[in-house]
């Protein structure tokens, strides 16, 4: 939420102090004995995670998707399975589509396998599904951010029980396959969009299996590309290939986040929709169809335990490269580099080869890789604010930032001009693509936009705010700020660019909390808000 003035009123209490001063040879003597202090930590790591399933047969919406509810990161693969089965008006029995198959039976049901080149095409036995169901993969709507969901009220995490809405069941307490019995163990009726923000759940009786509290609505991840096969995972560029999307090995049906699932974080959705086809509705009697979800989570230590051979299919060639790459946070960190809590010296880091939006600590200090501005120089900004500076005392605060550097770090800095002309642009003047997130008409005003940050030889090493520009040409899929949540900060602090808004008294500034990541050009600038330093080093 964004911070508000509030008036101060120091209280002054006065109080008389009895000192007892020594002076010997024109100076106090001075002892202090014992000054003592302890910070330390009992902290019990809890693995947490329910798959959670909407599902409205009405709407046939259908909402798939992964929740970590623990305090340490999670991995996490789905998989699907469908039966379908119709009966001729005036025949007595039921004819599964797929040989084998037995409704009542879910381990005889086929896995959903898509063509290794199109996700909405199935093979194999899966193929026979192609006429009558289509499956949507992923989430997006156009301007909109992440959807909401209500986050699990069972954090058991010894049961294996789904977070399962509306019409869907969860199979632990109804293995009936009916399309009638209810089985539902989650609040809401499992239609599209059924959680907003602001909405809460008392849980208190309980109503749902679990914990008798309330829960505020929360929000998926935003998926940062759509699903996909792991073969055209494998075609990406490697600062890619690690990211908040569901990677689907299409010889086993299995779905994979490609990324650590952290505490509190939930996926988007794997699926979001299964809408049956007019040949379908077109059959002459009646038809019984079904999905089955299942789904496993594992730590990061355990990948072994995705890589354990399938009884029925073999694993694509590229799955143990790609749960390395999701254990290791990117693929270019099986080359060597420190992993981001590893405290390290420059000359420990290979910047060339690190993705945009890695975090790593160099000298103590936390940071995010930017970019890779070529000629060995490399844009990195810390990952964490100076906090309660207005807009005004950003370089005052900037410079005592930059004199506290380890020395190593500082003969890497490259100079940039000891000023910036950022030009102004009122906040409603700006048209977003997405929610706040990347002005699109940044263009039409020529001096804002072409306040880009780059070396010049002729000003100072030196760290600096980034600018408007800066922040939106670094927004997006596979760049250092690939979503609203990376672009703010964990800590629930806002920070300051370097900006102006509509006039000297407004400034640009990136939001947090229920906010988070978005972009804000009409903030007064003496507000006490966050800076973070950015810096242009080479190697």
């Amino acid at each position: 939420m964004t911070p508000e003035k509030k008036n101060q009123r120091r209280l002054r209490n006065l109080a008389l102090l009895s000192l007892l001063l020594l002076l010997v040879g024109g100076t106090f003597a001075f002892q202090a004995f014992n000054q003592r202090a302890i910070n330390d930590r009992l902290r019990e790591n809890i693995p947490g995670g329910r798959v959670h399933d909407y599902y409205n047969r009405d709407t046939e919406n259908k909402d798939v998707f992964v929740e970590n509810y623990g305090n340490v990161p999670l991995m996490a693969r789905i998989r699907l399975s469908e039966f379908m089965e119709k009966r001729a008006t005036g025949d007595t029995d039921f004819t599964p589509i797929v040989n084998g198959t037995i409704r009542d039976q879910v381990n005889t049901w086929t896995v959903m396998r898509p063509s290794e080149t199109n996700l909405n095409t199935r093979v194999g036995d899966s193929a026979a599904f192609n006429t009558y169901s289509n499956l949507t993969f992923g989430w997006s709507r156009s301007g909109q951010d992440a959807p909401w969901f209500m986050p699990t009220f069972n954090r058991d995490n010894s049961d294996l029980m789904t977070a399962s809405a509306g019409h869907a069941r969860d199979w632990l307490t109804s293995t009936a396959t009916d399309g009638v019995t209810d089985g539902a163990t989650h609040p809401g009726d499992g239609t599209d969009a059924y959680w907003s923000s602001g909405d809460s759940f008392d849980n208190s009786g309980p109503v749902w299996p679990g914990e008798e509290v309330t829960h505020d609505a929360a929000q998926n991840l935003q998926q940062e590309r759509a699903p996909m096969t792991i073969s055209q995972w494998a075609a990406l560029p490697n600062n890619l290939k690690v990211g908040n999307f569901w990677v689907i090995d299409h010889q086993t049906g299995w779905a994979y986040w490609a990324n650590q699932l952290q505490a509190g974080e939930t996926t988007s959705y794997l699926l979001d929709a299964a809408q049956m086809t007019a040949a379908a509705d077109n059959i002459p009697g009646e038809y019984y169809y079904g999905i089955h979800v299942d789904g496993q989570l594992i730590s990061p230590d355990r990948i072994n335990d995705f890589l354990a051979a399938d009884p029925d299919y073999t694993h694509h060639d590229d799955l143990s490269d790609f749960l390395t790459a999701v254990q290791n946070g990117s693929i270019d960190n099986n080359w060597g580099n420190p992993g981001p809590d590893d405290n390290v010296q420059p000359d420990q880091i290979n910047f060339s080869i690190m993705a945009p939006g890695t975090i790593f600590t160099m000298a103590g200090r936390p940071y995010r890789y930017l970019e890779n501005m070529g000629s060995g120089n490399h844009l990195i900004i810390e990952n964490r604010a100076i906090t309660t500076a207005p807009f005004h005392e950003q370089e005052q605060h900037l410079t005592n930032w930059y004199n506290g550097l380890n020395s190593e770090v500082q003969a890497m800095v490259q100079p940039v001009a000891d000023s910036f002309v950022t030009g102004n642009v009122s906040h409603f003047n700006i048209t977003w693509s997405g929610i706040q997130w990347r002005p699109e008409n940044l263009h039409d005003f020529p001096e804002v936009a072409a306040d880009v940050t780059q070396v010049d030889p002729s000003g100072s090493p030196r760290a600096f705010s980034l600018s408007l520009a800066d922040v939106t040409r670094l927004s997006g899929p596979g760049l250092g700020f690939p979503n609203h949540e990376e672009r703010g900060l964990s800590s629930g602090h806002w920070w300051w660019t370097r900006t102006l808004g509509q006039d000297s008294g407004r400034a640009w500034y990136v939001d947090h909390t229920t906010r988070i990541g978005r972009l804000n050009g009409h903030l007064e600038t003496g507000m006490n808000g966050g800076i973070r330093p950015a810096l242009i080093i080479n190697q």
